[in-house]
């Protein structure tokens, strides 16, 4: 079985949003919506930082939907529109969401967005690769792994831009995939997942106790998918 993910090594990341800015170029993701964002992790600020003065410590974790092997949002939706590809992809099929958001309320890691408007793009024109299909207003949308880019042998486009080198890509069941060899360079203790709460995450975080201490539970803050309208509770 094939089991595609992306490990990120926070010891190398530095906030600088490459990733969250190329996957939304790559997938044509409308204004005010974000599939892989970055936060500081303990702090309500951007690049805030943990301690008292002089001991700070500044972690970044970018987090996306984690493709969870026993995904909750495939569990609630009520038409199958997201489903679990042979890739190991969590995936939506657009043209069967309903826009009941049950899978946004039921994603742990808030990884879900929601078309509530018209999609608005700077330009006003589709910029991403011609390959992603076109959402409209309505539809929930996610990471893709980069389903069109991945499906063509290539890597995530968020893979491909980190200029740290952070970020690795592969089959995490094939041992000599990129990602496997990569998290097999570190300790057990360095090498992580968001909280599991039975969904068994697939994105693997590296962070090496030298660097910073990893939390248990990193739970980012809800915030309103547009200015005009709240997000659904």
């Amino acid at each position: 079985m094939t089991k595609l993910a992306i490990g990120i090594n926070l010891d190398r990341c530095i906030g600088c949003h490459t990733c969250a800015n190329a996957c939304k170029m790559q997938n044509n993701v409308p204004d005010g919506m974000l599939w892989n964002r970055v936060i500081t992790e303990g702090c309500d600020a951007i690049d805030g930082a943990v301690g008292e003065y002089p001991n700070l410590t500044r972690t970044y974790v970018p987090l996306a939907c984690q493709h969870c092997e026993n995904p909750a949002c495939l569990k609630v939706c009520p038409t199958g529109a997201t489903y679990k590809d042979e890739q190991g992809r969590v995936e939506i099929d657009y043209d069967r969401c309903i826009a009941c958001r049950m899978c946004m309320a039921a994603c742990p890691y808030n990884a879900r967005v929601f078309n509530w408007e018209d999609p608005q793009r700077d330009g006003d024109f589709n910029w991403g690769d011609a390959r992603v299909p076109v959402r409209t207003r309505g539809v929930m949308e996610k990471c893709t792994l980069c389903k069109e880019r991945t499906d063509a042998g290539e890597e995530p486009m968020c893979v491909v831009c980190c200029p740290t080198h952070a970020r690795v890509f592969g089959d995490l069941d094939d041992p000599n995939s990129d990602v496997s060899k990569e998290l097999a360079k570190y300790p057990a203790e360095a090498v992580h997942t968001l909280e599991d709460q039975g969904n068994g995450p697939c994105m693997h975080y590296i962070l090496s106790t030298s660097i910073g201490q990893w939390q248990a539970r990193i739970q980012p803050r809800r915030k309103p998918q547009t200015a005009a309208y709240p997000e659904a509770n």
